[in-house]
């Protein structure tokens, strides 16, 4: 299993945008490793391909738990506007349901702001209401 995570890792930094979105469905089910970690954050903010953005998002929204939807919110937070929209299409695209809605239930607790407005903007998107 490490070796798999370690490949993602290393198409995180690809050059092609086809390996970087293999990379963040690959890096999805690892967000508790800080390498991870960082590096969907990377493909979620990507400014070279917004499949690459899209689809990480919508690997991590089917993931669905706390820490899954948590580095989604930040990237919310940290997207211009054409990033974000495009996040939300991610997210759109796994047809959100209630375990993100939860996620973003805990997340408005989050100690780091810019998670707790990126997780209620990701809950305005999903149901329409705020977390």
């Amino acid at each position: 299993m490490m070796g798999g995570l370690e490949a993602a890792l290393a198409e995180a930094s690809s050059l092609s945008w086809t390996q970087r979105v293999r990379a963040g469905r690959g890096l999805a089910s690892f967000t508790d490793v800080p390498e991870a970690a960082e590096a969907l954050v990377g493909l979620l903010l990507d400014v070279e391909d917004t499949a690459v953005a899209r689809q990480t998002a919508e690997a991590l929204a089917r993931v669905g738990t706390v820490g899954a939807i948590r580095l989604i919110a930040f990237a919310v937070a940290e997207a211009d506007d054409n990033q974000a929209d495009w996040l939300q299409t991610g997210i759109y695209d796994a047809l959100a349901g209630p375990d993100v809605a939860a996620a973003c239930g805990k997340l408005a607790l989050d100690p780091e702001e810019a998670v707790r407005r990126g997780a209620a903007d990701i809950s305005a998107w999903t149901d329409g209401t705020r977390c």
